[in-house]
């Protein structure tokens, strides 16, 4: 009676000293190690990083060449060759009030003069021509605004404290940024708004430059870092702003046919304006100096003396305030405008004109 359950024990007795013994031969010469998992993994991101490198390396010398430096009366900075007729388009701020300049490009030595056509402060953008077209001077390929996206990898391309030729990396940190650049006397510079922000280093002289992808295409000009006031206003690291390319070739196209600015896309209230501070010197509001003769504000009713408080769902406090506020609008578009006479509170439906 005992018999069967014998054998059947024994039979898997067996069985399970055959898995064993194979477990231990398949142990012995057939599962890799974790140092040789590791030394895979190293050997396989070898050919990865080496592709990187030459992409790093095809879009500098495929950008840099369009990259020049700028040397103004008292300012230096960077500009893109736009065209094969000489024309550089590079920020407003840094022309400043000159007519003509030095530049010097990627590939030569040879210092060359170039004469300003137009500025555009309003969106710290100008085209400068230069009086002689070198041999070889290359046009930069700019990119589709609307394809440029967080995590892209750029390189940013310019003069930072007058090295020429010099390349920092990043990637596109976020789109969409309205930045108002410092001005002149603590004062505020032009708001821009869609700039692209990145963690690429830009530094003084970078301002006109290239920022560019790794399909070689330049997808906006590196104008300005943030500045962090717990560092004493110092630039804070990792983070710069570019204006767009779509914006750039908007008002270089513009300057280059017309020799100005033509339609601005920009909206406008159509007011002077300065900003308002309460008693513990707070600001609290834009009071409305001068009034456009048939301008947005003009129109609907705003008069001098009124002090604007909202616009559309924003709050204002300050001068700064209402021009990011405006820089989310497109003339034409309508909105309201909340404002104080006399002690009293008032809001009126506008409809935008154009800066």
């Amino acid at each position: 009676m005992d018999a069967p359950f014998f054998r059947a024990a024994r039979r898997v007795g067996i069985v399970g000293t055959l898995v064993w013994a194979l477990a231990l031969v398949a142990g012995c010469t057939g599962s890799p190690s974790s140092a040789d998992a590791e030394r895979t993994t190293r050997q396989a991101a070898v050919p990865a990083a080496e592709d990187l490198q030459r992409d790093y390396m095809k879009v500098i010398a495929d950008v840099l060449p369009s990259v020049v430096q700028i040397q103004g009366r008292n300012d230096l900075g960077s500009g893109v060759v736009y065209d094969g007729r000489g024309h550089i388009i590079t920020n407003a701020h840094v022309v400043a009030q000159d007519r003509t300049f030095s530049v010097t490009t990627a590939n030569s030595e040879d210092v060359l003069t170039a004469e300003l056509v137009f500025s555009y402060p309003q969106q710290d953008l100008a085209v400068i021509r230069l009086d002689r077209v070198p041999k070889g001077l290359r046009a930069a390929a700019f990119a589709d605004s609307s394809r440029v996206a967080v995590g892209q990898i750029v390189l940013a391309m310019g003069s930072p404290l007058g090295l020429s030729s010099s390349v920092t990396q990043g990637i596109v940190s976020a789109t969409g940024r309205t930045v108002t650049e410092s001005g002149g006397n603590g004062g505020t510079g032009a708001t821009i708004a869609n700039m692209v922000q990145t963690s690429a280093a830009i530094n003084p002289g970078n301002s006109g430059g290239a920022l560019a992808n790794l399909d070689g295409q330049v997808i906006g000009i590196p104008t300005l870092a943030a500045l962090d006031p717990q560092l004493g206003g110092s630039a804070a690291p990792g983070i710069g702003f570019a204006i767009p390319a779509s914006m750039v070739r908007t008002v270089a196209d513009q300057i280059i046919r017309d020799g100005r600015v033509t339609d601005s896309g920009r909206a406008a209230l159509g007011i002077t304006g300065r900003t308002v501070v309460d008693a513990q010197y707070r600001p609290v509001g834009v009071a409305v100096v001068e009034v456009t003769s048939g301008g947005a504000a003009d129109r609907a009713g705003i008069e001098p003396g009124d002090v604007i408080t909202g616009l559309g769902d924003e709050e204002i406090t300050t001068i700064t305030s209402l021009s990011e506020a405006l820089a989310g609008d497109r003339p034409g578009d309508r909105t309201t405008v909340t404002f104080t006479r006399n002690g009293d509170e008032r809001t009126v439906n506008v409809t935008l004109g154009e800066q």
